[in-house]
């Protein structure tokens, strides 16, 4: 057909082709996920069931792609952080956002039975939408990660404050809000010590941080140590690598480990521990 009259069409075809050399962050976002969860009832203000199923998706997604370094999450999105060297599609970013988006979204129903077996899915089913954003520099992207982990503790405050007006103190929503409304952090962690006896900071680290996931390297062999990885970002962020050094870096990522951890990433311990995730000091 391509050699057809009908062709030209063809030439309607758009494509964008993402800047080289800059930070590729895919944001996924749940559509209409209140919706979701009051339709399978989801633990307010936190289901952990739910939150889980979320990161065994991002792992998963990880899985499936390499060239993901590492992926943050929180509630119902997740930012997956692409190498900066990569050329997965040849960076189109249609390629890309419909892929990261399908594919999280197939496993997240495909796994939903591991956590919900007793609440089976039915249509509308849960989907996803996303968007591509690039940075230019490691200090844009931090404070990228860093604005995310932010949102989530403004978001988790709130929400752990406004359930327990809701479900401890008989309150409606409409009451709830309008107690919480101007409220300072400091102020909602006193309604919940001085009314509920409860202490912000016993909050499980999950719901108070989200999830980091991220590829580790095992320093048993010295081929796929983390010696090396962060040795092949900075090959990869300098000079074009040969066809044969890529296909190394991809064995590489391939067989590294993958894990979580619910921790600060605004601080810089996270990131000086982790040299080989985004080569942080070299553009600096």
């Amino acid at each position: 057909m391509t050699n057809s009259k009908y062709g030209y069409v063809k030439t309607f075809e758009q494509s964008t082709t993402l800047l080289p050399d800059t930070y590729m962050i895919v944001r996924i976002d749940g559509r209409g996920f209140h919706k979701v969860s009051a339709k399978y009832r989801f633990e307010k203000p936190n289901d952990r069931h739910a939150l889980e199923l979320m990161n065994v998706a991002a792992t998963a997604m990880m899985k499936e792609l390499p060239d993901i370094n590492c992926a943050y999450g929180n509630s119902d999105e997740f930012s997956f952080i692409f190498d900066r060297s990569s050329r997965l599609f040849e960076r189109r970013e249609s390629k890309i956002l419909t892929t990261v988006v399908s594919t999280f979204t197939s496993y997240y129903v495909h796994l939903w039975p591991n956590f919900f077996a007793d609440k089976p899915l039915s249509p509308p089913m849960p989907s996803f939408d996303g968007r591509v954003v690039l940075y230019p520099s490691f200090s844009s992207l931090r404070d990228y990660m860093s604005w995310r982990q932010v949102d989530c503790h403004i978001n988790n405050l709130y929400n752990t404050t406004f359930w327990a007006l809701a479900q401890k103190g008989g309150m409606d929503a409409t009451q709830a809000e309008k107690r919480l409304k101007g409220t300072m952090a400091s102020e909602k962690n006193e309604i919940l010590f001085s009314e509920f006896k409860m202490n912000y900071n016993d909050e499980a680290d999950m719901f108070k941080k989200g999830s980091i996931i991220y590829r580790d390297y095992d320093n048993s062999n010295p081929e796929f140590s983390r010696e090396a990885s962060a040795a092949a970002v900075f090959n990869s962020e300098k000079s074009d690598l040969s066809k044969t050094q890529r296909e190394k870096e991809r064995k590489r990522r391939v067989k590294a480990s993958i894990t979580i951890e619910h921790t600060d990433i605004i601080r810089d311990e996270f990131w000086d521990q982790k040299p080989w995730l985004l080569s942080g000091h070299l553009d600096s």
